[in-house]
């Protein structure tokens, strides 16, 4: 992790800083292309250096998220819109198990949007 990374993660309260953290792993355990870095101030996430999505907390509720860039193109029930033209997040509970296979078939259909060319990536 890059210490502005760090910071993100280490400046959260529990259960959220746990969830985060768990996130990231399942998110970077998903493909060998995929790094880190922080945009807007969030951890990012991108598949051959294209951003593909961030985590990010809800400002009401400081409930975890992942924003899901090309969120338009995947079908998922617990995606939310909300009102983003391409963006869809899916919303994590910290107080419950986290909902890993979901999140791993969610990250899996996003790569292969980026896999197939349907998101198109430099080089």
């Amino acid at each position: 992790m890059t210490q502005s990374a760090d910071h993100f993660y280490l400046d959260k309260t529990e259960p959220y800083r746990s969830c985060l953290l768990a996130l990231r792993k399942i998110i970077l355990d998903q493909n060998l292309n995929i790094t880190e870095t922080r945009k807007y101030g969030m951890p990012c996430f991108c598949y051959k250096n294209k951003v593909f999505c961030y985590l990010w907390t809800d400002k009401k509720t400081d409930e975890p998220y992942i924003l899901m860039v090309e969120g338009k193109l995947l079908n998922h029930p617990k995606l939310e819109v909300g009102n983003r033209a391409k963006m869809k997040i899916f919303r994590i509970n910290p107080d419950i198990d986290i909902p890993i296979k979901e999140i791993e078939l969610l990250i899996s259909e996003a790569l292969k949007l980026y896999k197939n060319g349907t998101i198109k990536i430099k080089g």
